[in-house]
């Protein structure tokens, strides 16, 4: 006879085990997925636990098997559609793998970052996934609780030159070369760059552009550097004005796109390497009463939705977004397998898709 509970209590092990007419030991270690259950026992004691609405408690199992079956992830921004696309992707690899997900977000602040990463350490997160909100150069204290935890950390999106840790990226050099290389092929030779290293001055020369790579995401300096080749295997000179230094907000994009539309040679096609900064710029357009393509050329990076549905549609850098999420995902669930291979940095390509926002230079 099944056994009735009231006010709604969840089941216990021991009433599991009288339901299925087996040892509490046997109920522990099929519902805790360790140790040997024949399967014909197994097959009991679940169907008991279903019977009477039982569910694990996570708390207990972890500290019986060292285990939570969570992915903790450190995001810059989960509003971003870049991010939101990424988190698809392992969300899908960990459910696979029988794991819930823990999401916190910086907002690109190192204070932030630390504060996620010891939740998620307070947490007993199996593992970390981190888009690291520092620049190549920089030095993460942080990181060394997981090691000393022991606990697998992979990096998302962006590098960091004093953390060792398998990582997963985009080719960002070679994409915005091409994508820069596209426009130069149109004609053009003023190209405004949107986005660009954070910064309060423009860079006075290749000394004081050096430190200003090195202290910017490596994301965002893989990018620029890929707009400076494409500029000087064309033999086109660098102008930092043409260069922006803002925090990554569309509006603060606006104001800069509207301040090198107000040059006394302003560009005639404007690479906007994330997504807000290319509602930035399309909105600097507007304000300015300037045309798409016919006025100044425009690509993105990300292809969002609206991106191929828009008049006129918008020439993008395309990241494989669930690619990169899903890859990360995988490979942080190898290590925490116990995988021994080296550790790698992977790099999956981003696909140059080109629309109609691109033209040759207006006549005058």
């Amino acid at each position: 006879m099944s056994i009735q509970r009231d006010g709604g209590a969840s089941p216990t092990i021991s009433e599991v085990a009288a339901e299925a007419g087996v040892g509490r030991a046997t109920v522990a270690r099929t519902l805790g997925g360790y140790g040997s259950v024949s399967p014909k026992t197994r097959e009991v004691v679940l169907a008991a636990a279903q019977r009477l609405g039982y569910r694990p408690n996570s708390v207990a199992r972890s500290m019986s098997t060292g285990e939570t079956r969570t992915l903790g992830v450190v995001l810059a921004d989960v509003g971003n559609p870049f991010f939101a696309g990424v988190l698809r992707g392992i969300a899908d690899a960990a459910r696979r793998a029988d794991y819930d997900v823990l999401v916190l977000s910086t907002d690109e602040d190192l204070a932030q970052e630390a504060a996620a990463i010891d939740v998620l350490v307070d947490k007993r997160v199996d593992g970390v996934i981190l888009a690291p909100a520092a620049g190549r150069q920089a030095r993460m204290p942080q990181i060394d609780l997981l090691e000393q935890r022991g606990i697998p950390l992979v990096l998302l999106d962006r590098l960091v030159d004093a953390v060792t840790a398998d990582a997963v990226v985009i080719n960002n050099r070679e994409a915005s070369r091409e994508a820069v290389a596209s426009l130069i092929e149109a004609g053009h030779r003023r190209i405004g760059f949107v986005w660009g290293p954070v910064t309060t001055e423009p860079a006075a020369g290749a000394d004081d552009l050096r430190r200003i790579l090195d202290s910017a995401l490596w994301s965002d300096g893989e990018r620029l550097l890929g707009y400076l080749e494409a500029l000087e295997q064309a033999g086109i000179p660098f102008d930092t004005s043409l260069v922006t230094h803002v925090a990554k907000h569309e509006s603060q994009a606006t104001r800069a796109v509207l301040g090198m539309l107000a040059l006394s040679d302003p560009p005639t096609a404007i690479f906007a390497t994330e997504t807000d900064a290319l509602t930035g710029s399309l909105r600097a357009l507007r304000q300015r009463g300037l045309r798409c393509p016919d006025d100044v050329s425009l690509i993105g990076f990300d292809d969002s939705s609206w991106a191929s549905v828009m008049t006129p549609a918008m020439s993008v850098v395309a990241q494989p977004m669930h690619q990169l999420g899903k890859l990360a995902a995988e490979c942080l669930l190898a290590r925490m397998a116990g995988g021994v291979a080296p550790v790698a940095t992977h790099v999956l390509e981003a696909d140059f898709v080109r629309r109609d926002s691109v033209a040759p230079p207006p006549a005058n």
